[in-house]
């Protein structure tokens, strides 16, 4: 979020005087409206029609705040990174920018093209580091953020949109409801076929595993530990936000006084590792993965000495978290077919494909999936 409290006001206040300086310059994004409850008594229906008339619109956000729109959007920009995830795989062609630049493996699947767009940065996340010239520069018709509601979300995209002069709106965007988000997102950038699609695909990829969780009780679910961090001495605690797919899934055995809301977790120790004794461990990408075989102090772990351990597949985003958006669902998928294989009619490889193919429009080559999934997929 925004940095609130009186540091934050004092930056905002600043900031409001060289936005101002901007939206001058930028003229045409003048139809920025101010947020919660702009709509009164004086709004009718006939203003509203007017106003569509007029190429301007009234948009309802997820937190009920009231925004005037461009009836036709086809240049935006995320609020950060979880949106910049979502954003690409609804409406790729109407971005003006980046929140993070794309590695390698990204542009294999999102186009050569995002190696030269601007990388404004981030703000409504844990580092405000967002460019306000650059993304005015680069003159979006409405930023955009997604995510799970939180409290204060509507004051922080009031202060984002009076200090940058660009309409600020809120889609909420989560595992348990993507449908609706989705759906919401195809009517805002007039990608209504694609936002139906997509999120009738996702809902019903959620109604499908939380349909079998119901089938498994809690005593008899797999005992895992999902480990991250290159030492392997961090891990995903049960009920951190990070956590969340694990804990629909499993039995995660990683609990902790404080589960951090951090995709590096919360810091252990190998002998506390030992005493929870997972029967099947996960490891991040840049973990130790690759070495826990060998390992003597790691296979004092049953999941390690018991060769039941496996890697999390991390492109073009981590499956299960880090950021914690849309790549979840392909977590979702990925980890309950590794852990209850025969609940399902469908194997990983057919689920990858699939969410591919449907989130980001791309193909995977036979070649790609097993490199992909090789050391992911039961032995």
């Amino acid at each position: 979020m925004v940095e609130r409290g009186k540091k934050g006001w004092l930056k905002r206040i600043a900031a409001v005087g060289a936005a101002c300086v901007l939206a001058a310059s930028l003229g045409a994004l003048a139809g920025c409206s101010g947020g919660s409850g702009s709509g009164g008594e004086g709004d009718s229906g006939s203003a509203s029609a007017a106003a569509e008339q007029d190429g301007v619109r009234t948009f309802t956000d997820s937190c009920g705040r009231e925004v005037e729109l461009p009836a036709t959007i086809d240049k935006i920009a995320p609020s950060g990174h979880t949106a910049q995830q979502v954003l690409l795989t609804i409406a790729p062609e109407k971005m003006v920018g980046l929140s993070q630049a794309l590695n390698d493996d990204q542009l294999k699947i999102f186009g050569e093209s995002f190696k030269d767009y601007p990388v404004f940065g981030a703000v409504l996340g844990a580092t405000d580091n967002l460019n306000r010239e650059a993304i005015a520069e680069a003159g979006p018709q409405v930023i955009i953020d997604t995510g799970e509601y939180k409290d204060g979300i509507e004051e922080d995209l009031d202060a984002l949109q009076e200090q940058v002069g660009i309409p600020c709106v809120f889609v909420e965007c989560k595992l348990s409801d993507y449908g609706e988000g989705y759906t919401t997102l195809g009517e805002l950038l007039g990608e209504e076929e694609r936002g139906q699609r997509i999120g009738d695909y996702l809902q019903s990829a959620y109604d499908e595993v939380t349909g079998v969780m119901d089938t498994i009780p809690e005593d008899q679910r797999v005992r895992m530990a999902y480990v991250v961090g290159d030492t392997g001495l961090n891990a995903i605690a049960n009920g951190s936000f990070q956590g969340t797919v694990v804990d629909m899934v499993a039995d995660n055995v990683v609990v902790v006084d404080k589960a951090s809301g951090k995709g590096d977790g919360n810091e252990i120790s190998l002998e506390q590792m030992a005493i929870w004794n997972p029967d099947l461990v996960v490891f991040q990408k840049q973990s130790v993965y690759d070495s826990v075989g060998s390992d003597a102090a790691w296979q004092t772990i049953a999941g390690v000495a018991n060769d039941n351990y496996y890697l999390c597949p991390s492109n073009p985003w981590c499956w299960l978290n880090n950021p914690p958006t849309v790549n979840q669902m392909m977590g979702l998928q990925w980890l309950p077919r590794l852990l209850y294989p025969d609940k399902f009619s469908d194997s990983i490889q057919d689920v990858t494909k699939s969410y591919y193919k449907t989130l980001y429009d791309y193909d995977l080559s036979d070649a790609e999936l097993n490199d992909l999934i090789k050391d992911s997929i039961p032995r």
